[in-house]
């Protein structure tokens, strides 16, 4: 493999250029030289939160005008940059923190370049999910990234229920006023004993790494209030596809999920494809769990 290590000149007579540039997620340290080259050199920069990006350009003394790029005026927003881009400006879009369009703003004004033929480079750097997977001790050879799930309880377990036999490692992002209803919601659906790694507040002063099972991991934060602030990384290990069916109070707690958000018959459809188990014993015990007898009706259905 050969490497370039000549910084690119980006002032040039090519036409426009829309770099999408990795930034720290915490430590401001992790920001690579051609960032802040490109950064220092480009004529506008657009930042998800305008004031929180100041930290770092005043850090790095870079001083360019700075745009608001944000979920609520990317549409507005999109259009004003696409104009400066034709125009032959060179902007660079960066966010809070980390790889630009990641669970973050960005991909509108990506897919508006695309169409209209204007250069596009990437500029890679830190990013949470892979920061966090590299320490997990999960399988990190394929992984499923979700993100932040639906804040509401119930959305939020029916997004898990579908995930459920997935066998690869699953990667979330959590806000510090969900992460304990988040592992609640995980535990409910996954069980207590799936392996799970939490990460927090990733490359900061009190960066914490969290292991074991989702019980334990939520535990371990229930004793610790302190430690439910800042950012959360969720992984949780994919499901053992060598089992031969679903545990039942592992169907049980799946079928609560589906039958609170659909009708039994696709609640049925879905769970018997998730579990691997058959629909008929799906459905008869999912009609049980509608007259609320789960405890003797799982009983007798797998003892057939």
């Amino acid at each position: 493999m050969r490497y370039n290590l000549n910084m690119e000149k980006i002032k040039n007579n090519t036409g426009a250029i829309l770099y999408i540039v990795a930034t720290p997620i915490g430590n401001l340290r992790d920001i690579s030289e051609r960032a802040l080259h490109i950064l220092r050199e480009v004529d506008l920069i657009a930042a998800e939160d305008t004031r929180h990006s100041c930290i770092l350009l005043d850090c790095y003394n870079i001083k360019k005008p700075l745009i608001a790029y944000q979920q609520h005026n990317e549409e507005q927003q999109t259009k004003h940059l696409i104009e400066k881009l034709k125009q032959g400006q060179m902007i660079a879009l960066i966010s809070d923190a980390g790889t630009p369009l990641v669970s973050d703003p960005g991909f509108y004004l990506v897919r508006r370049a695309v169409e209209e033929k204007i250069k596009i480079v990437p500029v890679p750097g830190a990013s949470a999910l892979l920061t966090a997977l590299s320490a997990s001790g999960l399988p990190s050879d394929r992984f499923y990234f979700i993100g932040f799930l639906p804040a509401k309880k119930m959305a939020r377990e029916k997004s898990l229920a579908e995930l459920q036999a997935i066998s690869c490692t699953l990667i979330f992002y959590a806000a510090p006023h969900r992460i304990m209803a988040v592992l609640d919601s995980m535990i409910m659906v996954f069980g207590g004993q799936r392996v799970a790694t939490i990460a927090r507040e990733l490359t900061k002063k009190f960066e914490t790494f969290y292991y074991g099972s989702l019980a334990t991991v939520k535990q371990q934060l229930q004793q610790q209030p302190r430690q439910q602030k800042g950012e959360f990384v969720i992984l949780v290990q994919g499901i053992d596809k060598h089992r031969t069916a679903s545990r039942p109070d592992e169907l049980i707690s799946m079928l609560r999920v589906l039958l609170a958000e659909l009708p039994l018959k696709q609640a049925v459809v879905l769970a018997a494809k998730i579990s691997d188990e058959s629909k008929s014993k799906v459905y008869n015990l999912a009609l049980t769990l509608k007259m609320h007898k789960e405890s003797t009706a799982s009983k007798e259905i797998f003892s057939q």
